[in-house]
């Protein structure tokens, strides 16, 4: 499960290189706590470009009848892709990247819920698993949309949720994007749990348990 993350990179500047982008990332603005139904950073590889723009967070698959049911596919289970009809081809040809900063979790508490903040220990960005989709309005435009891959918790994750978002190794995002350059096989052996031992999380404020707190505070440590 994956329903709350940040994107705000120390140098936007950076990602540009890091990503191999033909545009400019610096055009997202940092976000600490972004909700699905929210437009999202996402990066396509288009005609052997790297681009990043802004899509739905909540796949609308092109043959729904109502946009809603984005609300319902914030999240994509890596073990049934092939298996079910919303996913299987975008599987196949349109894969994305979601960068992230860090994402966010629950875990029941004495007093209540009590949310964590997720994120790797060198504290650089990454890139989640996603699929896209376009679905056409009835006045004939266009809604672009997007999900999260997630997969079973590794041990770090596994006291907070039993499932995670695949954070792609980043010697495989292009791997991941280039919906022509890997076989079937080798891209749903990407769908695996990053390496526990390379991230880490502590506990933060409830600030982020409401939507419209989208502020840095939304991600600082304070006491479990």
């Amino acid at each position: 499960m994956c329903g709350r993350y940040g994107y705000f990179p120390s140098n936007f500047a950076d990602l540009r290189v890091r990503w191999n982008l033909d545009n400019d990332p610096s055009l997202f603005a940092a976000r600490y706590n972004i909700c699905p139904g929210q437009d999202v950073p996402v990066i396509i590889n288009s005609h052997g470009s790297n681009r990043i723009g802004p899509m739905r967070w909540g796949l609308v698959p092109s043959w729904a009848q109502d946009e809603k049911i984005g609300y319902k596919m914030i999240n994509a289970r890596s073990e049934s892709l092939a298996e079910r009809p919303a996913f299987k081809e975008l599987l196949e040809r349109r894969r994305c990247l979601i960068p992230s900063t860090g994402f966010y979790e629950w875990r029941q508490g004495e007093a209540g819920k009590v949310p964590y903040f997720i994120y790797l220990k060198n504290q650089e960005p990454f890139a989640f698993a996603g699929l896209w989709d376009l679905w056409r309005k009835r006045d004939g435009s266009k809604l672009a949309t997007c999900t999260i891959v997630t997969t079973a918790a590794n041990p770090m994750m596994q006291p907070l949720h039993p499932r995670m978002p695949v954070i792609l190794q980043r010697e495989h995002e292009q791997h991941w994007l280039e919906t022509g350059a890997a076989g079937f096989a080798t891209v749903r052996s990407l769908l695996k749990a990053y390496l526990a031992e390379l991230m880490a999380f502590h506990p933060v404020s409830p600030l982020v348990n409401t939507p419209v707190n989208d502020r840095v505070e939304c991600t600082l440590p304070v006491g479990d």
